[in-house]
Formats: structure tokens, sequence, C-alpha cells
């Protein structure tokens, strides 16, 4: 028995000393998908010929990146030579570095669109160190994305993939020139899909932990099976370097985009003509959801799609096309993936009813037209249990504010409504879901309200919409 028992601890002594070696031998190994991926990856380095400067002026100075909440950069901002003044007759170049990826054997490669943002001249050096020159086939600023072309035959290119096949956790490969390093190679995990950054509608960017470096924007993101399933572009920063959190924009949404460079120059989205804003706990609550999901309906600009189809305000979006909208950014990836003119279908909680609407898309335009705002209210109010004080709207108010009805807001008590932050100048349109029409139904649908549940109230500040919640005590 003496001997048993020994021979069952050394075998579990030998079991413990092999757990490292079986765990080193499941890591991922890259060597052969960077041998074999390398030579579709290029170095891209642009020119930019920069004005003439005052007599008095001296080192160009360095952009300030501080600025930009919350610490997102496009970490391959285009950064002047730092040199000091000499002729103001000479014009001093400013340079960009970056990555990109071949991707046709007869010269088009994807870069990022800041890469080569106003460059003169765009090189492309390859992996056997030569150089070619690029021109720009177009770019999109909205994805970041921007086709090139070089004047060649039987380049290396890459294997594409499919970025809706990836899984949060899976093995991922950059490969890119930080800091001007060509063919350097970092990998990591996916950390996220289909996150939302700030400024950025367009992209359900995909967050991983690979180490990403200013000069590896535009490179590509492998998966292990060798296929680009990203570019990438952007990270999270507090110093200005790399700090764990890379985003690359998935590789189906650069595709298309450089298929509309190439076909016609320029990008055409689908639009809804809506403004949106997240549905949170307490706007779940008040419009009769089990969780917060969706898109909530917070303005329908007058003569678009939307507007045309039917949607209205306080509608909250749940599908598009059969596709859930879990969150509010999910809709203008979903709407902007679609074609000018084609019809979608929308699936809308609307007054505690799922309903079913059909409409055609429009275009997305290059500038949308901002409502004005409100002028000063006519002279009627009354107060109430929120604590403030309404007037009706004018006419000629509510033409410039492209609104059919409402009451604005002339002063607030200490009550709910300072609580929740309104306004003298405010405008309400909507309350309990209901739609405010005149001061004296106001006043009744206040009176009415539930206590201890939550409330919500469209509020026009400024030309802008949004919806707010609140409980009143019992």
């Amino acid at each position: 028995m003496l001997k048993l028992k020994s021979a069952l601890s050394l075998s579990a002594l030998l079991m413990l000393l092999l757990q490292p070696v079986a765990a080193h031998a499941e890591l991922p190994e890259f060597t052969k998908l960077v041998e074999m991926a390398s030579p579709a990856v290029v170095n891209i380095s642009t020119t930019q010929k920069a004005a003439p400067r005052n007599a008095g002026a001296g080192l160009q100075q360095m952009p300030d990146l501080e600025g930009l909440p919350p610490m997102f950069r496009e970490f391959f901002e285009r950064m002047p030579q730092m040199q000091p003044r000499q002729d103001q007759r000479q014009q001093p170049e400013a340079q960009s570095l970056g990555s990109g990826f071949i991707i046709s054997a007869d010269g088009y490669v994807l870069t990022n669109n800041h890469v080569v943002a106003d460059a003169d001249e765009i090189m492309v050096r390859l992996a056997d160190r030569s150089e070619l020159e690029a021109k720009l086939i177009g770019a999109d600023p909205r994805t970041d994305v921007a086709l090139l072309k070089v004047e060649a035959k039987g380049l290396p290119t890459v294997k594409l993939g499919n970025s809706d096949d990836i899984k949060v956790g899976e093995w991922v490969l950059a490969i890119g020139s930080p800091f001007g390093f060509d063919h350097s190679a970092t990998s990591g995990i996916i950390s996220a899909k289909g996150r939302s950054l700030p400024n950025e509608n367009y992209v359900p960017f995909i967050q991983t932990d690979v180490a990403i470096n200013p000069g590896n924007s535009g490179g590509p993101l492998f998966n292990l099976d060798g296929e680009v399933i990203g570019i990438n572009s952007q990270i999270f920063t507090r110093s200005g370097g790399y700090m764990g959190v890379s985003f690359a924009i998935p590789i189906d949404v650069a595709m298309a985009v450089a298929d509309q460079l190439k076909a016609g120059g320029k990008v055409n989205r689908g639009w809804l003509g809506v403004m949106i804003q997240e549905v949170n706990k307490d706007l779940a609550e008040s419009f009769g959801l089990d969780k917060p999901a969706g898109a909530l309906i917070a303005q329908v600009l007058e003569d678009g799609p939307a507007a045309k189809g039917g949607v209205q305000v306080g509608d909250v979006i749940l599908q598009v096309n059969d596709q859930p909208v879990i969150m509010a950014s999910d809709l203008p990836h979903l709407i902007g993936a679609l074609k000018p003119g084609e019809k979608v279908q929308l699936q809308v909680l609307r007054n505690g009813n799922s309903k079913s609407l059909s409409l055609a898309v429009g275009a997305l335009p290059a500038d949308g037209d901002e409502p004005l705002a409100a002028n000063a209210a006519a002279p009627q109010h009354n107060d109430n249990r929120l604590g403030v004080s309404v007037d009706a709207l004018s006419a000629e108010q509510k033409n410039e504010l492209d609104i059919q009805a409402g009451v604005m807001v002339k002063s607030v008590a200490e009550g709910p409504a300072a609580m929740i932050g309104l306004r003298p100048g405010d405008v309400i349109t909507h309350l309990n879901n209901q739609p405010i029409t005149s001061v004296a139904q106001f006043q009744t649908v206040v009176k009415q309200l539930p206590a201890n549940r939550s409330v919500s109230m469209r509020v026009l500040r400024q030309g802008r919409a949004s919806f707010i919640t609140f409980k009143l005590p019992g």
C-alpha cells in the first residue's frame, strides 16, 4: 500500500511539472503566418508641402492631442518635422508614416484615410524595399479608409477574411511599421467587437489588446488562418503610446467602402433622418421595455426618409431587417450599410405596442442642417408639482423649431424639474409618452403622473432633442 501511495504521489508530481509544458504547447505559433503574410504588407510615407511661415516663426510645433476627449486619438496623426526656420522662400515638407496592405495583384492598396490625408505625394515601400509612387483612388473620412493604386503587376496579396465571424477571445496578429520599423509583428486577442467610438458613427470597431503604436496605422489585423479581419486604426491612450486598448476597422466594412471608392471615388450611405439616443434603465421602464435596448427616436427631420416612412418621436427601433438593435449606436451601422433607395423593415415599439414599418432609406447628406433655437416665450404660465412654469409657443416659434406643439419652460423652482436639469428656454414636447399640445393639457398630464415610477420627458434645447427620465415621490 505504501508503494502504491508513493507511485500516485510521483504521478501527481509529474503532472504538475508537465502543466506549464502543456500550456506552452497550446499557445499559437505565428511564424508561418508572418512568413506568408508579410510580403503583402507595405510601408506608406507621404509628403506634404507646407505653406511659407511668417518671418517671426521658429520651430514648427507638434500638434496638441491632449484636448481630444476621451483620449481617443488617431494615433498616427501627421507630425510635422521639427526643424529650424531657414529661408521663407523654402517650402519645408511635412512627412507622415503609416502602413497598408495589398489587396490585388495589380496594385490596389488599403490603408487609413488619416495616413494619406492632404498628401502631395504618397510612396509605397514593398517588402523587397522597392518603392512605388501611389495614386489616391478615393478616401472616406467617416470610416477612415483610403484606397491607393500603384502601377505594378504580380504583387503579393493578403487573404481577406470575414469580420462577422470573429469571436471575442480569439488570437490575432498585427503587422505594420511602428515608429518606422518595417514588418513588425505583434499579437494579442480580440477584446470586444462592435465598439462605437466618439465621432465614429459608421464603424463597429474591433477592440484588441495587440500592441499598436504610431506607424501601425492602416496595417492589417490577421486571424490565425492568415486572413485579414481588420485595419488597425486607433488606440485609447493617456500617454500617447500603447496602453493595451487598440481598435481596428472590420474588413467587411473596409472592403464595402473600397469597392465604392474603386467604382466611383466616393461612398454613398443609407440615412434615416433621425436623431437618436441610448435607452437606459429608466427610459426602458418608462416605455414599457423589459430591459434597456434599441435606439430611441428623439427627433425626426421634416421630409426625411423616416418622416415619410411613418417613424415618430418616441419610437424605439428594436430591429432593422431582422437584425437586433441592442445599443443605439447599432442603428447608424446598420442603416449606413444600406444603399440609398433600398427598402428597410423597421421593428419599433410605440406606446407599448410593437409595430412594423417599411420605408426607403435616403442618401446621407454631406452636411446636416441644425434646427433653429427657440426665441423668448409668450406671456402665459402655470405652476405645477414639477416645480416648473411653462408658456405657450407662438406660431413663429413653432415654425422656427419645426414642431407642431409643445410648451416652453419659463422658470424652474426647487423640485423635480430642477433636479433633472430643466432650464428656462427648454421646450417640452412629450411627457409620459404623450405629445404636449397646450399649457392646459401639460398641466393635466402632470397631475396624472404616477409616483415612484420612471417617467419620460422629451425636451428640445437649442434645437436638439433628447429624452430624460425622472421619478415623482409618493
